[in-house]
């Protein structure tokens, strides 16, 4: 076709859009139903697929924050741990001092001294949540304590702590150490040697 043969003829192009647009005319009512539910179906998948990340996204969110936020919280409950460890070491010198007995007015008034040193050490420990475990007496608890002798007791029951050679401490309720002990057994039976 010339250009004059399509200026001649403007409804040629009108026709050819006509037929473009005539198979949806020709669609009949139910087949306009059908394709308008499977556009519906495949629009209400998406939405529910994008429902199910946005949900997903939020739940992964939240179990940032409050990892985060336990995670803080930790950090200030338990930020003494490492200096609490250290001055442990003070804390037994101390009670070494005190065990042994004393001789003299000099020794007393010294003693005297440690031992105010002491209290004063232990307060200021309580007061940011350093507590000593002293499980004299107590049933032996693994988590707790560490057995360093077993000894044969009639005065004690079996499995119990018969005596602390160094106390425990915990920190905001988190063992920072546990308290070294001697443990009671029960006394083998006598094995009867006439046979």
């Amino acid at each position: 076709m010339s250009n004059n043969e399509e200026i001649q003829n403007p409804d040629a192009e009108v026709e050819v859009a006509d037929q473009a647009h005539q198979p949806e005319a020709e669609l009949s009512f139910e087949e306009k139903v059908e394709s308008l539910t499977a556009e519906l179906e495949k629009a209400l998948e998406e939405a529910e697929t994008h429902k199910d990340v946005a949900i997903r996204a939020k739940a992964e969110s939240e179990n940032i924050r409050r990892r985060a936020e336990r995670e803080i919280s930790n950090a200030s409950k338990f930020a003494l741990e490492k200096f609490a460890k250290e001055i442990l070491a003070v804390v037994d010198s101390l009670e070494k001092a005190l065990e042994h007995p004393v001789e003299g007015e000099a020794q007393t008034a010294m003693r005297e001294g440690i031992e105010l040193t002491y209290k004063l050490l232990t307060d200021t420990l309580n007061k940011f949540a350093i507590e000593q475990i002293s499980p004299l007496g107590e049933a032996f608890d693994p988590g707790l304590h560490e057995a360093m002798v077993m000894q044969e007791s009639d005065e004690h029951e079996p499995n119990s702590v018969m005596h602390v050679i160094q106390m425990g401490y915990s920190l905001n309720g988190r063992l920072i150490r546990p308290a070294r002990v001697i443990v009671s057994k029960g006394k083998s039976p006598e094995i009867d040697q006439k046979a």
